[in-house]
């Protein structure tokens, strides 16, 4: 038996600009969250995109194809009620990120890792003045006291619908920093920055030769990576 879905009931999606926020209206009634709600967005950029996912929709509602309406939802109904929260959990990564985790061994991954984490190193020590230590082997490292408050101010400094991006780019990522440098646009493109996540990934394949499965999962979380950024532009576009 196939599962049930919903089926399209609305002729056509649009965006209406209230004093709250934005709206997405179907037919002319206002979009709700599955909680319940008010779906009110921060740009009209963002609801013009979730009403478009709306439109695009065909004989049944396919929640999978609406990554902006989804992300938006989250904001709303996960992200906001519990920010501080959400934002202690994203700010966490500071003490165990990825780029401050180094091999000790072999030589080329050593380069490899120095040649594509130092920079963001010295990026978070300059523009966020928030300097970490890389450590080589399992040991972990404390870091800086000084400079994980001033990262988890970073954080706790963005709203739901920023918040909501930055937790899927700090998580897929496992690092804050490249989480707060695709929030900075410090890096560009934000594909780079995704690439830069993966160099231990990337140095296994070139030793061991792709394997399809971990290429497929992959896959699905570098479109949930750059998808994040596109909602994080969506809710504060590039000046």
């Amino acid at each position: 038996m196939s599962a049930w879905a919903p089926k399209r009931f609305w002729a056509e999606a649009s965006v209406d600009e209230t004093e709250a926020g934005f709206a997405v209206l179907l037919d002319g009634r206002p979009v709700r969250t599955p909680a319940k709600a008010a779906f009110l967005l921060p740009t009209r950029a963002m609801a013009e995109a979730a009403a478009a996912e709306w439109d695009a929709q065909e004989r049944e509602l396919r929640p999978l194809t609406m990554p902006v309406t989804r992300a938006a939802n989250a904001a709303i109904d996960r992200v906001r009620p519990q920010q501080a929260e959400v934002a202690c959990l994203i700010a966490a990564y500071g003490e165990s990120d990825l780029i401050c985790h180094r091999a000790d061994s072999p030589a080329e991954l050593v380069a490899r890792q120095a040649a594509a984490w130092d920079p963001l190193l010295d990026w978070a020590r300059d523009s966020l003045r928030a300097p970490l230590i890389p450590t080589a082997g399992l040991l972990p490292c404390a870091q800086p006291a000084d400079s994980l408050a001033r990262l988890a101010a970073r954080v706790a400094a963005q709203d739901a619908f920023a918040l909501t991006a930055l937790h899927d780019l700090v998580a897929l990522s496992g690092s804050l920093v490249i989480g707060l440098a695709a929030l900075d646009r410090a890096v560009e493109p934000i594909e780079r920055l995704w690439d830069l996540s993966r160099i231990d990934e990337t140095w296994q394949q070139d030793q061991w030769g792709i394997d399809d499965e971990a290429a497929e999962v992959a896959a699905a979380r570098r479109r949930d990576f750059l998808q994040a950024r596109r909602f994080l532009d969506l809710a504060s576009p590039p000046v």
